[in-house]
């Protein structure tokens, strides 16, 4: 047996037995956040995962729906990136299919390593880049280790199910577009949370479609997701609605800043801290029973 097929051997043993994500992506990184103000720490992830302030970054507003967008707009969409040292960034936006499927357009993402989705509506979106060259270098991007971010509309595509996708109005739950990217598998995710009272919107959901994990963000909040595990990040709370959960308790429950989650074992973690006796210098010393 020669060592070209020994060492062949090896290294299929080695890439068969790694655990296959489930739900989140192979390789790379997503950066989900509930919208409102972009938090410092949220935005330096990013750019971290992007590969730091010299990395590459598109930036895609095509969810907000402006008819053009001039060097006034493109100046105000890169100001947060830069205020944090990002300097290689570009905006990419179309919102015709036909232009996305061409290689030129999609050429940019090719050479990034990292893309942001701005917030609007998400159905645009879905428009806009579904099936075209535009999702397949996304995809491309993610395969390489690169990181793909998004706020609001921007957090919602992320998802497998495309929840308030519908082009009348954001209060319909279920609407006419119910497709997303699926960087998420089985995953269906809302925004704005707690600020807009939402956080019961996805009980009725989950309901009807207890195939999907359900998890609504709030405002300045985010989920990095890595394989099939997430960390919350920010300010305030990210809600997870799980069917068997609501099925047993009717409720659902928050994770905060720190915690983690398994997307696949739909488990979660917080960390804690051991409080330990404190050794005080004998003078300190209170006697028992005296």
């Amino acid at each position: 047996m020669s060592r070209v097929y020994l060492l062949f051997l090896l290294f299929y043993t080695l890439i068969t037995s790694l655990p296959a994500q489930e739900i989140g992506p192979a390789r790379g990184s997503l950066v989900i956040v509930g919208g409102g103000r972009l938090e410092s720490a949220v935005l330096q992830r990013f750019i971290e995962l992007c590969g730091g302030p010299q990395a590459k970054i598109i930036l895609i507003p095509t969810a907000g729906g402006d008819t053009t967008y001039d060097i006034d707009s493109q100046i105000k969409i890169f100001r947060p990136f830069q205020e944090k040292g990002a300097f290689n960034l570009q905006m990419l936006h179309t919102y015709d299919p036909r232009v996305a499927d061409t290689p030129e357009f999609a050429h940019a993402i090719a050479e990034a390593q990292g893309v942001w989705f701005l917030g609007g509506r998400q159905w645009r979106l879905a428009d806009a880049y579904l099936g075209t060259k535009v999702e397949t270098a996304l995809w491309d991007l993610l395969h390489r280790g690169g990181a793909i971010g998004g706020t609001s509309a921007g957090a919602s595509i992320q998802a497998s199910y495309l929840l308030r996708g519908d082009t009348k109005t954001n209060t319909i739950l279920i609407g006419d577009h119910q497709q997303g990217f699926g960087f998420l598998k089985n995953v269906t995710i809302d925004q704005h949370l707690l600020v807009r009272n939402r956080q019961y919107d996805l009980l009725e959901v989950i309901k009807m479609k207890p195939e999907l994990l359900g998890i609504g963000i709030d405002e300045g909040t985010a989920i990095v997701v890595q394989g099939d595990e997430f960390e919350v990040i920010g300010r305030s709370y990210v809600a997870i609605y799980d069917a068997k959960v609501l099925e047993k308790t009717g409720r659902f429950y928050f994770l905060q800043n720190g915690d983690r989650f398994h997307l696949a074992k739909r488990t979660a973690l917080r960390p804690t801290t051991t409080m330990q006796p404190l050794e005080l210098p004998a003078e300190f010393q209170i006697e028992k029973n005296k």
